[in-house]
Order: structure tokens, then sequence, then C-alpha cells
């Protein structure tokens, strides 16, 4: 009988609802800002998080979960019990997360040659709830007694299609994160310019530049309606609440149907795009 572990990092901003509800054992990311460590999740909320990058003089800094915490990982279920570890990392372009869950892997079989655990490493090639959702899901199929083989299928297909649509309303943050240059943050910010920016396996482009804030969730729906693959379910994220409700209504007024939910942007994405930015999450086509 199959005893399985979903296990991710905290840049999949599953709710502590979510997490209760399916038994999702979430890693949490360290950040540092302006010389203050603190844990994701653990310290502060996402909203708590908004102010302290309102606030911050510097550029936060995040540090990847540890070979060692994985190694304890591994230890830990096998002594458990369980039969396999279905592991998922924020995209690995962006984070040494999953490098240290396999070196942790390679370490672990080479202490441990007895072990049955079968641990499954899966790259996510995105961020958030692009994720996040999955995983969710995932968990939910385990719970209903899926083959592993067959969660695993499903997130890898999943992963290959997720793609991610977001904006902020101030270029601060995207200048420094090297998103954009200096010289296009200060003259979008002057021209009151706001970018359309995707994000699919770990590579952000610019898909346009609306002006004004009004024109922010028009294009963001147009983008999105015309990229999403059929009636494919999707998320809305938001650093403001309010503003999530109306992309969402927007959303649905254009689409046909509701986004499966609408959820607080963690600090994988704000600390990129800063406390004031709103994104879509879609499955697009395949891309293998």
């Amino acid at each position: 009988m199959q005893k399985v572990a979903i296990v991710t990092d905290s840049a999949c901003d599953i709710t502590e609802e979510l997490q209760r509800q399916w038994d999702i054992n979430i890693l949490n990311f360290a950040i540092t800002v302006d010389g203050n460590c603190y844990t994701e999740r653990v310290d502060f909320t996402p909203q708590q998080y908004y102010d302290i990058l309102r606030t911050a003089s510097g550029i936060p800094s995040t540090a990847h979960i540890t070979m060692f915490q994985f190694l304890e990982l591994y230890g830990s279920y096998d002594e458990q019990g369980y039969t396999d570890v279905i592991l998922v990392t924020i995209n690995a372009t962006g984070s040494a997360t999953n490098d240290a869950a396999q070196l942790a892997l390679r370490q672990f079989k080479a202490e441990n040659p007895e072990s049955t655990l079968n641990v499954h490493i899966i790259d996510s090639r995105t961020y958030s709830f692009g994720y996040g959702g999955p995983v969710c899901r995932a968990a939910e199929m385990i719970a209903e007694g899926r083959p592993v083989e067959q969660v695993i299928t499903y997130l890898k297909d999943t992963f290959s299609r997720v793609e991610i649509l977001l904006t902020a309303y101030t270029l601060k943050y995207i200048k420094q994160s090297g998103r954009v240059s200096a010289a296009a943050a200060f003259a979008g910010d002057l021209l009151g310019l706001r970018p359309i920016i995707s994000l699919i396996d770990g590579e952000s482009v610019v898909r346009s530049k609306v002006r004004g804030d009004k024109q922010v969730l028009p294009a963001l729906v147009r983008y999105a309606k015309d990229h999403k693959d059929g009636q494919t379910p999707y998320s809305i994220g938001t650093t403001n609440w309010e503003n999530g409700e109306r992309l969402a209504a927007l959303c649905e007024q254009e689409m046909g149907y509701p986004p499966e939910r609408v959820f607080y942007l963690g600090c994988a994405i704000t600390t990129n795009t800063g406390p004031d930015a709103i994104a879509i999450v879609y499955q697009g086509p395949s891309r293998g």
C-alpha cells in the first residue's frame, strides 16, 4: 500500500487553509531584509511583507532550502515508512532549491542503500500559485488513491502549460530586480506606463505596455484570454484584495467562468514586483 507525502516550498503561495486541508508539507524560505532575517509563513503574512517592502532600504535576499534540510526530510519520511515523496520546487532556473534537493537525494541513497523510499523531485518551472494550485490538486489525487505515477504525469503536464501574467503599479521594484532598465523605469513611471509581463519557464518578457492604472486590468484579461488554453482553470494573485476581486469579475465576464481562487501574492513574486502588483495564473498550450 502506498504512503505518499506531498512536499513543496513556501514560494508556492498555498494558503494555510489549503495546506491543512491536503496535508502538504511546506518548507519555508529564509528572507533577509535590511540585515534582518525572517522566515516566510512564520514571521509574517503576505500583507505584512508588503509593509516590510515599502519601508525597506535595500533589496531583500532569499536563501534557498538547503541540502541538509532535504537530507533530514528524506530521513524522517524513510523512518516513518513512507513509500514515496513527491517534492515540487520553485522554478529551478531562479533558485538553487531544486539542485539542493537533487544533491541531498544522491547523498541519502549513498548513505541508506537499503532504503525503499522513492523520492520524486519535480521542477515546477514556475512561481507562486503557478505550482501551488497543481500541488494542491496532486495532494487531492493522492487522497483519492490515485497511483503516484498518474500524479507525477499530471504535475509535469500541467507545469508544461502554466503561464503567469502580471504587472506592477510602480516600476521601482521591477527596476531593482533588473526586469526593466533604470531609464525605462524612470520614463515609464513619468508617463504612467505599466508593463504587462509574462513569466514562462522562468523567463520574464514584457508583452505590452499600457498607460494609466485603469488600463491594467483590461489588458491583463485580453492577453490571458487570447493565450489561455480553452476552459482550463485560472487563478488571480494580488496584493490588494479589492483589486483582485475586480480582476476576477472582469475575467469571469470576458471568459465566461470564474477563477478557481483569488490569493495573496507571496515573497517570490512581490520581491521583484513590489507591494502593488496583480497577476493571472493560467494554462496555455503545452510546451513539452
